[in-house]
C-alpha cells in the first residue's frame, strides 16, 4: 500500500509535530527556561541553552518546514532578523539582485546596513525574468524576491528565476509573507530559501513579532543554524507557542481572507473615486497568468490610488475608516489600512519609491476576516466625499 501524502490543511495542525513525552500534552508546552540540567558535562537530553535549542521553538521550526514542503525550519525574533541571517551567508564583494518593489525595512537593511559591509545590491523590476540575466556577473551570489511584492502586488515568476539562478549557481531567496504557503510554495518552484515575517499571516493575530526561514538543503541549513545560534536573534518560547497556535488555523483564515479580498477588490475597481486597484486576481494585472500558475488564490493584500493621485484625499480616506484600522503590519484577523509612502516605505527615497509605483496617494489594505459587507460599507463611507 502506497504511503498517503498528508495535505496542507492537515499539515498546519499536525505537520512536524510529535506527542509531548512528559505528560502527553496535545499542544507543545511553553518551555520558559533559559537552560537545562545535565547529569555530567555534555550529558543532557538534547538541550543545553535556549539560544541554541528550545523544545517549543523546535516544534515551531518543524511546523515551518512541514507547511513549506521543506526539510529544515528556523525561527527568529522578527522577519528582518531572518533576512539578516540570510545576508550573513554572503561575504564582502558579493552582489545581490533584488526586486525594486520591496518592503521598506528590507531595503533599509540592504542599503544602510549590509552595503556598509561591502555587499552590493542591484534593484530592478522582475516582471520579466530575462532582465535579471543582464545584471548577473561572477560576483552575484543571491537573487532576492518578493511575490506578490509589497505594496504593488507585482508577480514574479519563481520557477523561471530558479532556472536562471541554478544555471549560474546563485541562491534564490523568496519572501513568501504575502502569499503564505497556503497559496504558494516557493521551494517546490525551485527556490533555495523561503522567508516569512511570521508576524503576519502565519501567527495571524497581531500579537507576535517573529520571523521564519525554510530550506531543503542540509549544508545550507547547517550554515543558517550556525548563524542563528552565533548571532542570537532567536524568538522566545511564548512567541513560538503563539505562532504555532496561529498556524493551526492558517488554512481556514486564508480562505476567508481571500474570499473577502476578492469582493473588496471588485468593489474598489468599480468605484468612480478610485483610479487604479492593484490585486493579482484581475485579468488585467501584470503577470496575472503567472499568479494563476504558482498560486492557488490571489491573496488578501490590495493597494489602490485615488483619482488624480490626490495625497490629501488618500489621507482623508484612511483617517475616516472605522472598521479598518490605520496601522503598520498586515495579515492579522482584523482589517488594516496603511499609507506606504509615509509608513512602511518611508525609508525608500521618494524618487525610487515613486518609480516603483509607490506614489503619495497609494493606500494599502490588509483585508481581514470580518463580515465583508461591513468592510465594504466602511470603505464606501470613507471614500465618499
Amino acid at each position: 500500500m502506497s504511503k498517503h501524502k498528508i495535505n496542507f490543511n492537515t499539515k498546519t495542525i499536525h505537520g512536524g509535530q510529535i506527542p509531548e513525552k512528559g505528560y502527553g500534552a496535545v499542544m507543545p508546552p511553553i518551555y520558559q527556561t533559559s537552560t537545562y540540567s545535565q547529569s555530567s558535562p555534555g550529558n543532557h537530553k538534547g538541550y543545553e541553552y535556549s539560544r541554541t535549542h528550545n523544545p517549543t521553538r523546535q516544534a515551531l521550526e518543524s511546523s515551518f518546514a512541514s507547511i513549506e514542503n521543506g526539510e529544515y525550519g528556523l525561527a527568529f525574533g522578527s522577519g528582518l532578523a531572518a533576512i539578516d541571517a540570510v545576508l550573513k551567508l554572503l561575504s564582502p564583494g558579493d552582489e545581490v539582485i533584488s526586486t525594486n518593489d520591496l518592503y521598506g525595512g528590507s531595503y533599509r537593511l540592504f542599503t544602510q546596513v549590509f552595503e556598509n559591509f561591502g555587499i552590493k545590491f542591484h534593484f530592478t523590476g522582475m516582471s520579466d525574468p530575462n532582465r535579471i540575466k543582464n545584471l548577473i556577473n561572477v560576483k552575484t551570489k543571491m537573487i532576492w524576491v518578493e511575490t506578490p511584492t509589497n505594496p504593488m502586488m507585482n508577480i514574479i515568476d519563481i520557477k523561471s528565476l530558479s532556472e536562471i539562478a541554478k544555471s549560474k549557481n546563485i541562491l534564490l531567496a523568496v519572501d513568501n509573507t504575502f502569499a503564505t504557503p497556503f497559496l504558494q510554495q516557493p521551494l517546490d518552484l525551485g527556490a533555495d530559501i523561503v522567508m516569512h515575517s511570521a508576524t503576519k499571516y502565519l501567527a495571524g493575530h497581531s500579537d507576535v513579532v517573529l520571523g521564519a526561514l525554510v530550506v531543503k538543503n542540509k549544508d545550507l541549513a547547517d550554515k543558517l543554524y550556525f548563524i542563528q545560534n552565533a548571532s542570537g536573534a532567536i524568538c522566545g518560547p511564548m512567541d513560538s507557542f503563539l505562532t504555532l497556535r496561529g498556524i493551526k488555523t492558517l488554512h481556514v483564515r486564508m480562505e476567508r481572507h481571500c474570499e473577502n479580498a476578492k469582493k473588496i477588490a471588485i468593489f474598489l475597481n468599480n468605484h468612480t473615486e478610485i483610479e487604479k486597484v492593484f490585486w493579482p486576481g484581475f485579468n488585467s494585472h501584470p503577470n496575472h497568468n503567472i499568479a494563476k500558475e504558482q498560486m492557488s488564490d490571489f491573496g488578501a493584500m490590495i493597494s489602490f490610488t485615488t483619482v488624480g493621485n490626490d495625497f490629501e484625499k488618500a489621507i482623508n480616506i484612511i483617517e475616516k475608516l472605522k472598521i479598518f484600522t490605520l496601522a503598520e503590519s498586515l495579515g492579522g484577523v482584523e482589517s488594516l489600512a496603511g499609507h506606504p509612502a509615509s509608513m512602511t516605505h518611508a525609508s525608500i527615497p521618494k524618487k525610487e519609491r515613486e518609480a516603483s509605483g509607490v506614489v503619495d496617494s497609494l493606500i494599502r489594505l490588509s483585508v481581514g476576516i470580518e463580515d465583508v459587507n461591513d468592510l465594504i460599507f466602511d470603505l464606501e463611507q470613507a471614500i465618499s466625499l
